[in-house]
């Protein structure tokens, strides 16, 4: 039995698998630019993060009804239960549906329906996380929050994600007042592409709770001891990273050294169909020890945005800490 993990920075969209994107191509009448699955698969091989984007904003198209993003959610659910995921915080783009004239309506309760039974079918709890496109405008951003609004009881927290560079955190300072008065956990991406200042700003401006990636923040060392201090979470994604080139490789990632700097890093497997793995996956890539893989389990935990259930993360922690014993 796999070691039992939260995952907090995982986008539904990116859990496509080219089987999946092919069947519901199929059944909504949407012809893919590729001869089959292999040539699709040969397609994942991208250069960097805008082909990447390119590729995954495209593949969209086959995503319509509501049994669509329940086909997909359910996918993913069964993917991370096998590899021990016992909680899982997803994010989705409503933005990039919501231009191809999907409704936030059929996004939402159409993830619901899997999220919904989750426990029951596969003994992962959820929660749901509605992300920002910031290289769309702070206005669209605004509209997404308003169009949500019927749909609260379903949605945990928002977060900022897609291309980081020149579109920094600050250009989003309404939305995010706006949806902590809703009552929403905020998350950003920062640190990946954009430098250490875009996670001090996402903290100092738009108040996040947990920093996706953050890997840029070795670069700063009073941010580094201010995110140890205040025991802000980092989600990091140590495929996606090479992938799409913060790292050069795996062997130099900086995650055993943020570890030993004692910042609250958790492992995630971001994009999982594009990135070449799914969360084990990316905890089996880097020469972790025994302990350090039970400390980043760990913070998972800790990190998941529980607080409405402190009952369920003390059966999560004691569930991990009676593992292999």
């Amino acid at each position: 039995m796999p070691l039992p993990k939260a995952e907090l920075h995982l986008h539904i969209e990116g859990t496509l698998e080219p089987e999946l994107a092919f069947e519901l191509a199929a059944r909504n009448g949407v012809t893919l630019p590729y001869a089959d699955t292999e040539d699709l698969r040969e397609a994942y091989r991208f250069d960097d993060l805008q082909s990447f984007l390119d590729l995954y904003y495209g593949l969209m198209a086959v995503l319509r009804t509501e049994r669509d993003f329940a086909d997909l959610a359910d996918a993913y659910l069964a993917r991370a239960a096998a590899q021990g995921v016992r909680h899982a915080e997803i994010f989705f783009d409503p933005q990039a549906h919501l231009a191809r004239g999907v409704s936030m309506g059929t996004v939402v309760e159409g993830l619901w329906r899997a999220l919904g039974d989750s426990e029951a079918r596969h003994g992962v709890s959820t929660r749901l996380i509605m992300c920002f496109l910031r290289d769309e405008s702070a206005e669209s951003a605004m509209d997404t929050l308003m169009a949500a609004k019927p749909h609260l009881d379903r949605i945990t927290g928002v977060g900022l994600d897609s291309a980081e560079v020149g579109h920094p955190p600050v250009k989003f300072r309404e939305v995010y007042e706006a949806a902590a008065a809703l009552g929403l956990r905020r998350v950003a991406h920062a640190g990946e592409e954009g430098p250490p200042e875009y996670i001090t700003e996402a903290l100092d401006v738009l108040g996040v709770e947990r920093v996706d990636h953050g890997l840029r923040c070795m670069e700063d060392p009073e941010l580094v001891a201010r995110l140890v201090r205040d025991r802000i979470p980092l989600t990091l994604c140590p495929l996606s990273n090479v992938r799409l080139r913060a790292v050069d490789a795996l062997a130099d990632h900086p995650l055993p050294a943020m570890l030993e700097a004692g910042l609250r890093c958790t492992v995630n497997s971001d994009d999982p169909a594009y990135f070449g793995g799914y969360i084990g996956d990316n905890f089996d890539a880097l020469p972790l020890t025994d302990e350090q893989q039970r400390e980043l389990a760990r913070n998972s935990f800790l990190a998941a945005f529980l607080e409405d259930d402190e009952e369920r993360r003390a059966a999560y922690l004691a569930e991990l800490d009676a593992y292999g014993t």
